[in-house]
């Protein structure tokens, strides 16, 4: 049986990655991304007023981030972040190979970035908005839709069939990979015309992580000494990102299994919810009124009894919806909060 399985740990050719490594590099960035999403979550809990911001902006911030730090791997290594940690680069599925150090150019230095950063962040913003709508779609509150509103809940209707088809797509790539029948394991190297090879000791030796500094001539125009002072601060900046991370990839995959959905139930045994502080009153909010029975942001008595569980505080179910949906968070304590937190009363009066 290990005869049998051995050749999958084996590339077909001497510089060809086996199944193994670029699923490694795969999962490294799938990490990275709801690790950091967690950190910030806690920093937005603890003070909502100076971190909420992050929160609420947390994928565009990545998503910038992401650029910078692919566009300088990409430019300096020939390799995404993760590939470059596995010391694997990219080459042009057809014609010359390129060295590693001198990093890809034109059409396949754009689309590899391109579907390195912008495409997870399009479908990460897709998958939020249908998530959103599930929860709209839970509860009893709807508005009249105009035919633009009704294509786009098709849209997101046929969304998971879309997804259901791509990812048997990637499956099947992957599969044709590790019987040598495909030169990539992955759509998006395929789009892009690039595949994944080995770095060589001559790679390895010529590759230089550091910023290009900028040149000393005099004669150089105010527009050339701006665009190279950008590229040495970009560089820079993608390359203590790329230092932090590679020192903290070990870190973030523990918290990753940490928090994922098979280890829950041994936390919840071994961990329990603090008790949440008092609420912090913020400036120009109305005083609480001592009336059990009425709702803190319309002042009236409540009507279909509704707690917020990030909070304890107990509203009108329509109040707090379209509230939680506007703004993200706790009216009273500012807590980030979403839909999937607010929990129906139902008492034997109602």
């Amino acid at each position: 049986m290990a005869e049998r399985g051995a050749h999958l740990t084996i590339a077909a050719a001497d510089d060809r990655p086996s199944i193994f490594e670029v699923l490694a590099q795969d999962s490294l960035m799938g990490a990275v991304r709801p690790a950091l999403r967690h950190a910030v979550k806690v920093l937005a809990e603890s003070n909502p007023s100076r971190y909420g911001f992050l929160w609420r902006r947390f994928d565009e911030i990545y998503g910038v981030l992401d650029v910078l730090l692919q566009h300088h791997f990409l430019s300096r290594t020939s390799a995404s972040f993760s590939e470059n940690f596995y010391s694997l680069k990219r080459v042009a599925a057809s014609g010359r190979e390129r060295p590693a150090h001198l990093g890809l150019r034109g059409k396949h230095h754009w689309c590899s970035l391109i579907l390195l950063a912008l495409v997870p962040y399009l479908r990460a913003k897709l998958e939020q908005v249908l998530a959103k709508q599930r929860d709209e779609d839970d509860f009893s509150i709807r508005l009249p839709q105009t035919p633009l509103q009704r294509m786009y809940r098709a849209f997101l209707a046929a969304y998971p069939y879309v997804s259901m088809g791509w990812d048997s797509w990637v499956f099947c790539q992957q599969l044709l990979y590790v019987f040598g029948r495909a030169k990539t394991h992955s759509p998006f190297l395929w789009l892009a015309g690039v595949r994944l090879a080995h770095l060589t000791g001559h790679d390895i030796t010529k590759m230089d992580l550091k910023p290009a500094s900028p040149s000393t001539a005099n004669g150089s125009s105010v527009g050339e000494r701006l665009r190279r002072l950008t590229s040495t601060v970009v560089g820079g900046v993608a390359l203590s990102l790329s230092t932090s991370l590679s020192l903290g990839v070990f870190f973030l995959q523990f918290l990753e299994w940490w928090y994922s959905s098979e280890n829950q139930s041994t936390i919840k045994t071994l961990t329990s919810l603090p008790t949440p502080p008092p609420p912090i009153h913020l400036q120009n909010q109305q005083p609480l009124t001592r009336h059990s029975k009425v709702c803190p942001l319309c002042c009236k008595v409540r009507t279909n009894d509704t707690v917020l569980s990030t909070s304890g505080f107990v509203f009108c179910y329509r109040c707090i919806y379209v509230y939680i949906k506007a703004n993200q968070r706790c009216p009273m304590t500012g807590y980030p909060t979403e839909l999937q937190h607010l929990i129906k009363i139902y008492s034997p009066e109602s």
